[in-house]
Parts: structure tokens; sequence; C-alpha cells
């Protein structure tokens, strides 16, 4: 089986405050088959650590108040550019991220409120037919 994982679940220190969600049950499962490592932040080469961000009314919004819409929308691009054509069965995603949340992400408000949604590039492989399942409940 071929299955795409958030490459912060997975143990890379990629988040926005220069750690992981390392997973050790995905990483477990993942074991027996073929991985496609990803973070869509990454692919656009933006830095690790960076500013906290949320989907603010649908713009990705950093906590200081900047639009960084378009850099996260550039990052699902590319992550949709690098798994073009590859046949993939299933996505273990990361909740909680405006990129790859699966189950729920931030209100936007930087509080910690969690509310039911996807991220963007949760969204864009979706509507491509890809399963995905969060990494927590693992």
């Amino acid at each position: 089986m071929n299955i795409l994982v958030s490459a912060c679940v997975i143990g890379q220190n990629c988040k926005y405050n220069g750690g992981n969600n390392l997973n050790r049950s995905v990483v477990e499962f993942i074991q027996r088959h073929n991985v496609i490592e990803i973070c869509p932040e990454l692919l656009t080469g933006m830095k690790c650590p960076r500013a906290c961000v949320e989907i603010v009314n649908g713009i990705v919004m950093s906590e200081n108040g900047e639009n960084v819409d378009a850099e996260y929308r550039k990052g699902v691009e590319l992550a949709m550019e690098k798994i073009k054509g590859q046949k993939i069965d299933l996505a273990i995603l990361q909740s909680r991220s405006p990129t790859c949340g699966v189950n729920t992400i931030y209100d936007g408000s930087f509080n910690g409120t969690l509310i039911e949604g996807h991220g963007l590039f949760t969204e864009a492989i979706i509507e491509k037919g890809i399963r995905v399942l969060d990494s927590e409940n693992f």
C-alpha cells in the first residue's frame, strides 16, 4: 500500500515551533508499506520554526496579523504536484494544522479553540478521492 504521511508525524522537526508530532503507532503501521513523506510548508522553503498560523475566515493568517495565505496555498500546490500521478491508497495527516488538519483545526482566534474542519492540503487530497486518516486515531 502507498501511504502519504505528514512528515511531522514520523518525527521530522517541521512544525511551526521547530518540533514534531512523532506518533510511534503510525511509524509502526507504515513500516509495512511504501511511504511518501510530505510537509507542504517545507516545500515552499518556509523556515522552521516559523510564526504560528490559523485559518481566519478562510484566510491563513499569522498570530501577528500577517496574511500568509498565498504561501500556504503555494505549499499545497507544490505538495499536490509532488504526488501527482502517484497511486496513493491512504493519507495519514496531523489534525489541528491549517495545512494537514483532518478532523479539527483551530478556529482562527489564536486562543487554542478547536473546531471541526480540514486544513488546506487535506481538502485538496480529499477532493482527489484519497482516503484520509487522523494520526491521532492510531
